[in-house]
């Protein structure tokens, strides 16, 4: 897998923007098979930083029912929340 194919999107959300200002953690929605390293590489080589901790997980499709039919409204997708060293940051979230 390319290195520039395991970063979709950065997530911005309320609660990501509290975890960059008193964390300095970003989160990402990134490829389904990349792995911790592969996200690591992947942001410091994109955005220049120095990356300390990578934390994975699987968000789970949404669904909806219609009678005895259920169906997949959302896919599910992985997430990867990036620790970076202090003093770094990304401008994309600023």
């Amino acid at each position: 897998m390319h290195i520039y194919d395991v970063l979709r999107r950065p997530i911005v959300t309320e609660k990501t923007i509290d975890a960059v200002d008193f964390e300095n953690k970003y989160a990402f929605e990134v490829d389904k098979r990349a792995n911790k390293l592969l996200v690591k590489d992947a942001v410091e080589t994109a955005f220049d930083v120095t990356v300390l901790n990578v934390n994975v997980m699987l968000m789970p499709a949404k669904t909806i029912r219609r009678g005895n039919r259920v169906t997949i409204r959302k896919p599910s997708w992985k997430k990867a929340i990036v620790t970076l060293a202090p003093g770094d940051s990304i401008q994309l979230f600023e």
